[in-house]
This record gives structure tokens, C-alpha cells and sequence, in this order.
């Protein structure tokens, strides 16, 4: 059995997510209270999110954090649990892991993203800002962290002026990219520059047609300037 595991995780690293299924499925189905029964249930797991198989996904993921001593281990599982409930809207499910891992001592740039995009789902954007600041002072150039917080200050009216200044420096680092032209844009709604925001929109939505986000705040834009 352990030739099959190594197999299974050797297709895993060389991204072939499918094969990899095939050959852990193979294994006997031990208990995850072994170790290789719970190796077995962490690739299975990680192979399952990477084919966005989320309820199968969900199944041994949740059996190695309830299983595994291994710490890294558990904090990899707890975190692709959260971006899985994150994605499939299950903001509370999410927060609940993330909170597991602050509370074990774990600190990372990726764990606080996800707990501001699950403070943001759930419409508690105070909290979500926290989060976001909690990200640059551990990575002060973190793009993704200074678009979010800018459009979250712009968007509730928490602090429209010092939104812009972040919308403003993430497309200056990252130009084409559709998101950040549209926070801008609605950035520069939200102080009143209707101009400027259908120039910043207009450049959103070329990369980026299809995108309701975006959609929706350029026909909010252009019925303002009418």
C-alpha cells in the first residue's frame, strides 16, 4: 500500500489530479487513524478542491482535521475548508475554521484575505477592514489586501477619500487588471467624479465585459452624469 500512496501523491505534484484519485481510491479503505489512512485522506482531499469536487472534497479534508497530528497538516486542511465554504457561500462555515486557526496561534497573509472576504460576505465591513490591515502589516505591498480595503472603505461610506488612495495605488501596481479598475472607478464615483469614473469603468469593462459587478456600477455612473 505505501507504493500506491507514493504513486498517488508523486501524480499530485505533477498536478494530474484525476489519475491521482484513481490510484488513492485504490488503497484499502483503512481507518484515517493510521498514518497512511490519513496521508491517503489529505491528497484526496486537496485532489478533490483542484477538480472542484467540493462535497468529496469536504469528506477527507474534514477527516484529517480530526484526525491528523500533524500540525501543518491540519492548518493546510482548515484553510482549504474555509476557501471552500468561502466559495460555495457558506460565509459563517468559513469563519468558523479561520477562527480555529487564530485562535491555535496561526498567522499567515492567506488566512486573514479569507476571513475579510468572509467579514465582507457577511456584510460586516468594520470587521473586514480589520482583517485587511491585519494582511499589510505582514505584507505591506500586498495588492490584493490594498484593493480590498479600498473598495470596502469607498463602497459602506466608511472613509471614501482614504479609499481612493488604496484603489488608486492598486491599479498603479497591477494596470490590467479588471477588478482594480473597477474599484477605482467606483472609487472615484463615491468622491463625486463621475468623469473619471466611467473612464476607469470603461477600462474595466473591456477587460472584462462580462462581469456584473462591473456592469452594474457603470449603469449607476452613466444614470448619475445623465
Amino acid at each position: 500500500m505505501a507504493e500506491t500512496l507514493q504513486e498517488g501523491i508523486r501524480l499530485f505534484q505533477l498536478k494530474r489530479w484525476s489519475m491521482a484519485v484513481q490510484v488513492l481510491l485504490q488503497m484499502e479503505n483503512r481507518t484515517v487513524k493510521t498514518e497512511e489512512g490519513i496521508e491517503r485522506a489529505y491528497y484526496l482531499g486537496l485532489c478533490y478542491t483542484k477538480l472542484g469536487r467540493f462535497d468529496d472534497a469536504l469528506l477527507y479534508l474534514e477527516q484529517v482535521v480530526n484526525t491528523a497530528q500533524n500540525s501543518l497538516q491540519v492548518y493546510q486542511c482548515r484553510m482549504t475548508l474555509a476557501y471552500i465554504y468561502a466559495l460555495t457561500s457558506r460565509a459563517k462555515m468559513a469563519e468558523f475554521e479561520l477562527d480555529r486557526l487564530v485562535a491555535s496561534g496561526f498567522e499567515s497573509v492567506q488566512l486573514y484575505l479569507i476571513l475579510a472576504y468572509t467579514s465582507h460576505s457577511q456584510r460586516q465591513p468594520e470587521k473586514a477592514v480589520q482583517w485587511y490591515e491585519k494582511v499589510l502589516n505582514l505584507d505591506k505591498h500586498n495588492t490584493t489586501a490594498i484593493n480590498g480595503l479600498g473598495y470596502i472603505l469607498v463602497d459602506t461610506n466608511l472613509d471614501v477619500r482614504r479609499g481612493l488612495r488604496f484603489c488608486q495605488i492598486a491599479v498603479d501596481r497591477n494596470p490590467q487588471n479588471a477588478a482594480y479598475l473597477d474599484s477605482l472607478g467606483w472609487a472615484c464615483f463615491k468622491n463625486g467624479n463621475t468623469v473619471e469614473a466611467k473612464n476607469w469603468l470603461r477600462r474595466a469593462l473591456e477587460l472584462a465585459p462580462q462581469h456584473k459587478d462591473i456592469q452594474n456600477h457603470m449603469k449607476i455612473v452613466v444614470k448619475e452624469a445623465s
